[in-house]
């Protein structure tokens, strides 16, 4: 399902790789989610800054130095890859797509947090984009 969504336009990082990365907190890149408001709500990872796909501009990342790390999530990797895109075309040089977005994030095993601290909650997008979330708990809509 994902290759064929990709255009492979910017290279992937992989949650495990991602994951080290954070862990080696003077190394942890700037990570971005570009889902909806209500997606980013129900759960994120772990201190990403949210950016919106749909009202995206990269005046939001003007305190961001160029050569800085950045990974780019959304769902599933679709979205992301886009603003990546913009992201590479304005000059950044180190932006990196979270391979199958959130929900691999999760089905590897990786926590999610939402305004209260840790959750199992994953907003799902839809039902057909639903079925490949394996793990965590599904919500639809602004739930």
């Amino acid at each position: 399902m994902l290759k064929g969504l990709y255009k492979n336009s910017v290279p992937f990082i992989t949650p495990a790789m991602l994951q080290a990365k954070i862990d080696r907190e003077a190394t942890a890149p700037l990570i971005l989610d570009t889902r909806q408001p209500e997606e980013y709500a129900v759960s994120h990872i772990a201190g990403s800054r949210f950016v919106n796909y749909d009202t995206f501009k990269l005046a939001q990342l003007n305190d961001v130095p160029k050569d800085r790390p950045v990974v780019v999530y959304c769902t599933v990797g679709y979205r992301s890859e886009r603003v990546s895109e913009k992201l590479k075309a304005a000059g950044y040089t180190n932006v990196l797509n979270l391979y199958g977005g959130i929900f691999e994030w999760v089905n590897r095993g990786y926590p999610v947090y939402n305004s209260e601290g840790k959750t199992a909650k994953v907003h799902a997008y839809s039902k057909a984009w639903g079925k490949w979330l394996q793990k965590g708990e599904k919500v639809y809509g602004s739930e």
